[in-house]
């Protein structure tokens, strides 16, 4: 069921990772507004994310992987035809279409982050 997701290991994987990363990223934006940027936040915003990027990919990935099965039993957000729109949507087709983007993403993202750490650092 859908709260057995909830409950993933996964879950905790990528809301720790995204937590801390926001609460970086935002004090980072916070103290440049400022003009009083100390020199641990910006190395905090250009460094942790080599770990906390991959541990918070990871856990979105394992999550849906998790909740493919559920979503495909129960049809949660697909639509069938026929209605009266003429349109059909399969959310967990939709759902592999998104792990698979991750492939190109990702990496492209990342590689970015280091970019600009070798530029800002």
């Amino acid at each position: 069921s859908f709260s057995q997701v909830q409950t993933e290991d996964s879950v905790l994987l990528f809301v720790v990772a995204w937590t801390i990363t926001e609460i970086i990223r935002y004090s980072f934006y916070t103290f440049s507004l400022l003009n009083h940027l100390p020199y641990l936040i910006k190395w905090a915003r250009y460094t942790l994310f080599i770990v906390l990027y991959p541990m918070g990919v990871s856990g979105e990935l394992l999550t849906i992987y998790a909740a493919l099965p559920f979503v495909r039993q129960s049809g949660l957000y697909s639509i069938s035809l026929p209605n009266k729109y003429n349109f059909s949507f399969d959310y967990y087709t939709f759902l592999i279409l998104v792990m698979i983007s991750y492939i190109p993403i990702f990496p492209q993202l990342y590689f970015h982050m280091l970019h600009q750490r070798r530029k800002v650092l």
